[in-house]
């Protein structure tokens, strides 16, 4: 891909987020498909067009002209306006976009990407489903992309994408935000399909590194969009942009080994973005202005100290005690797995094996991973097995050459 051809694609991704975003709030969601196709329609003219002519002096206002050129001209072919979507403008009382006219305003924009936020992370649709959503409508990224940051099929994500969005059509969701009185309970599903995004492209089998950065970016960004709208700039949403942040500041550190991930205690700290470190520091300070407590916020302090390469018995016993509280709070295996691993730092391979056993985890590569590592400590011969149990789970070829790793050392120490 050629400089230009980079250019374009990174500007047709932005663009369509927002271009989406304001159609589809006009059109409403029961025809947000044929918000796609006109962005589509309009990205393929540019192409066509800037190909020869070359980039006008403002390509985003030249998309939103053209935009609006074919949204005119779809609803007078199709006989929309007429007939769908001016009454279900008058049933939401809508009577501000009564005559046509799409608003492309920096205010305009934010708000319709914000009720489209709300509207995807709707809990009438499932979870994979609504991430889906999010990374086609509200980040622009290709049926092709999507597939491979699930490891999936272009045809499963299409289908998928199609289901979700009849879901939504079934459900009558309307694209407006929350009211006082369920924005809170509505912000909730919206922080956590955020969080899940960026645990996709963290933690992603894909071994496109550009995409799982490019995941990472995009949950960062509509965190950032949150912070914008005063009902939704909450602690948790603070704390939420906080563990992103500590997160994605070790993201060149930690793939700067090529194909198989670095380990944090191998990391080269001089690797780590400091000023993301800051920025996540700042959103911290910021998540402890109420008084609740979400696994966010404890996340986010794990990680926080996570920023501190220096291994100290303190740095361990603070991350401990923290997941004790996260345990408490919101308890799934791989939070008592982490647990553990804090325990082994702060009080020894001898008092973390005996939790590690009760977990009996037997699906999990990171469980026996830990068991090696407990056993090879404590220099027991079952150390091996578990290491190859571990690689017999692995999923990636990434994993596994890590954990191949730790068995040669056992079998042909140096």
């Amino acid at each position: 891909m050629t400089p230009a051809d980079k250019a374009l694609k990174e500007l047709f991704q932005a663009e369509f987020t927002k271009m989406v975003a304001v159609i589809g709030r006009y059109f409403g969601l029961q025809h947000l498909e044929a918000a796609e196709d006109v962005v589509g329609e309009t990205f393929l003219l540019a192409t066509q067009t800037w190909t020869t002519t070359g980039l006008p002096p403002n390509p985003a206002a030249w998309l939103y002209a053209v935009a609006k050129q074919k949204s005119l001209l779809l609803l007078r072919r199709e006989k929309l306006y007429e007939q769908k979507i001016l009454p279900e403008l008058a049933a939401r009382q809508d009577r501000q976009q009564a005559s046509f006219e799409l608003n492309f305003s920096p205010q305009s924009i934010r708000d319709s990407q914000l009720q489209m936020l709300f509207a995807i992370c709707t809990p009438a649709i499932a979870s994979e489903a609504q991430m889906g959503l999010a990374l086609r409508i509200l980040c622009g990224f290709g049926i092709e992309e999507i597939a491979e940051a699930f490891f999936s099929t272009k045809e499963a994500i299409n289908k998928r994408l199609f289901r979700a969005r009849e879901k939504l059509r079934a459900a009558h969701i309307s694209l407006e935000l929350p009211d006082d009185a369920n924005i809170a309970r509505r912000l909730d599903s919206v922080l956590h399909v955020l969080y899940l995004l960026f645990s996709e492209g963290y933690y992603s089998k894909t071994q496109n590194q550009i995409l799982r950065q490019d995941l990472c970016r995009e949950a960062l960004r509509l965190g950032l969009l949150l912070t914008e709208y005063a009902p939704t700039n909450q602690p948790k949403t603070n704390a939420l942009l906080a563990l992103m942040c500590f997160h994605a500041s070790r993201f060149g550190a930690r793939l700067a080994g090529g194909a198989a991930p670095v380990l944090y205690e191998q990391q080269d700290e001089a690797l780590w973005d400091h000023e993301l470190i800051q920025q996540g520091t700042r959103f911290l300070l910021r998540s402890a202005e109420g008084t609740a407590v979400s696994s966010y916020h404890l996340e986010a302090r794990i990680a926080c100290w996570h920023c501190q390469k220096a291994d100290t018995a303190e740095k361990w016993e603070e991350i401990l005690q923290l997941y004790n509280q996260l345990l408490l709070l919101n308890y799934s295996p791989s939070v008592a797995l982490n647990r553990t691993f804090a325990l082994y730092k702060a009080n020894g391979a001898a008092v973390a094996l005996v939790e590690a056993e009760k977990l009996r985890l037997e699906d999990n590569h990171f469980y026996f991973l830990l068991l090696g590592e407990l056993y090879q400590e404590m220099a027991s011969p079952r150390a091996l097995p578990s290491f190859e149990r571990a690689y017999a789970l692995a999923k990636t070829p990434a994993e596994k050459a890590g954990i191949q790793q730790r068995i040669d050392s056992l079998t042909h120490p140096q």
